[in-house]
């Protein structure tokens, strides 16, 4: 029995769960939903409530504690020898138990207590499902018939209802603040260790990146550079030609579409900019590599004596302003048409013509909503990555020269955590403090939006 069909299961059954409260809600009315304080699909939402989030919480801790427990019982039963185990060879073997158990392959010929293992990993994992249905289903019918005999026509359903769902909502905010915290919190525990090991000014002010560092003391490597200016400098770069490229075409697109465009145009020309969001970024990094790169390369040498690499800031934000045109476009259009009709009709009353209306009063007036637009489409291009591995490079020069080949600081982190690294060393820890500074940047970002919404918005309310 797979814990999908479990869980499938378990939903239609908290689906009959509110038909199952409706009718007898009706029942205990006489037929009549007058006779009850709230309507009878309040009643339904009920019942389904009770059913619903016992078995959900009972799958959400199996899902947090089950692999725990089976990887402490798989783990009690192996041979003495390989109890003693280092916590990283103790990992790369339960990594190697788990792929024998799902008929994988593992790192190393497997032995036979390595396959008894495994066998055990499937008998303790087919357990644990077995058990979690069953308690899910033993809580299911006690709560359907426990919330089936609360029910009675004084029973005020539609506040019991709107109250769990005011708790749900409280809940996943929580959840999401918590997430947020838990983010910042992980990344700046670990810049912490970082700036233990670097110079908080050498990262911020540093113009060399070359974190090639020695793994143990034993070993031959350079001591590291960690300027991390190069790497602004690279993602600036790329964003500034991406922005150049994404706010006119998004901009005069949204308004276009917004005052101009006849409905049928409009139909056709905004999903077809929309489709542009769901490419995936793979293939605008194939686009730009395999087409643009090399275009610009024979083209900027051929008729105008330029040097272009074949890997250049120039190609990558060409392209990846192409990407981010829907986010400028796509929104802009929505603040325009969201201008209230009686701006347009008193900018006409007053004598003023399509295009003067549209430059002196729509466009302050959804000045916000485009902001809004243009920072999000600079959030998206600075947290980019496969565009810029493929067209622009890994090399972090400090240029402002778009011909040349430059990287970004999402690039950067990707290239830290790849490979085999000890987790403790500066070189992998450099990751995070980048992270943390597009943390930061992103929030400054936010803050510059929320200013100039707030200034605007009380100026056209």
């Amino acid at each position: 029995m797979s814990f999908t069909f479990i869980l499938t299961a378990l939903i239609i059954l908290t689906f009959a769960g509110f038909y199952l409260g409706r009718s007898k809600a009706l029942v205990v009315a006489g037929g009549n939903p007058r006779n009850l304080h709230s309507r009878p699909h309040y009643y339904g939402y009920f019942v389904a409530l009770w059913c619903g989030i016992p078995w959900l919480l009972i799958i959400g801790a199996w899902i947090l504690f089950e692999p725990a427990i089976v990887q402490m019982l798989v783990i009690s039963g192996l041979p003495a020898n390989l109890q003693t185990l280092e916590p990283s060879g103790m990992s790369l073997l339960f990594n190697d138990i788990r792929n024998l158990a799902a008929g994988g392959a593992t790192s190393g010929e497997a032995a036979f207590d390595l396959r008894r293992a495994a066998d055990h990993y499937n008998d303790l994992h087919r357990i644990s499902v077995l058990a979690a249905a069953a308690a899910a289903a033993v809580v299911f019918a006690l709560a359907i018939a426990y919330s089936r005999h609360l029910i009675a026509p004084k029973m005020r359903a539609r506040n019991r209802v709107e109250n769990a769902v005011i708790a749900i909502l409280i809940v996943s905010s929580t959840i999401a603040i918590l997430t947020t915290l838990g983010i910042v919190l992980s990344l700046a525990f670990e810049s912490v260790l970082f700036f233990a090991k670097v110079s908080p000014a050498e990262f911020l002010f540093g113009l060399e990146w070359s974190p090639q560092t020695a793994l143990r003391k034993d070993q031959v490597g350079s001591s590291g550079a960690f300027g991390a200016i190069p790497l602004f400098a690279g993602t600036l770069l790329i964003t500034f030609i991406a922005m150049c490229v994404a706010t006119p075409v998004g901009l005069f697109s949204a308004i276009y579409m917004a005052e101009y465009a006849p409905r049928s145009i409009r139909g056709w020309i905004k999903p077809a900019l929309e489709i542009l969001a769901g490419i995936p970024t793979v293939v605008y990094g194939f686009f730009a590599a395999l087409t643009v790169a090399p275009f610009l390369r024979d083209n900027g040498a051929a008729l105008f004596g330029l040097n272009i690499s074949s890997e250049s800031a120039l190609a990558a934000g060409l392209v990846m302003g192409v990407m981010i045109i829907p986010f400028v476009s796509s929104l802009s259009d929505d603040v325009i048409n969201a201008v209230p009709q009686s701006l347009r009709e008193g900018s006409y009353g007053l004598g003023a013509t399509k295009s003067e209306t549209i430059k002196r009063v729509i466009l302050p007036a959804a000045l916000p909503g485009i902001v809004g637009s243009l920072l999000l489409a600079v959030s998206r291009a600075i947290g980019e990555t496969m565009i810029v591995v493929m067209a622009a490079g890994l090399g972090a020069n400090l240029t402002a020269n778009p011909f040349e080949a430059v990287t970004t600081v999402t690039v950067q982190i990707v290239t830290l955590l790849v490979g085999d690294q000890e987790f403790d060393s500066a070189k992998t820890l450099a990751a995070f403090a980048l992270g943390l500074m597009l943390f930061f940047i992103t929030l400054c970002l936010n803050i510059i939006a929320l200013t100039v919404v707030n200034r605007y918005r009380e100026q056209y309310d």
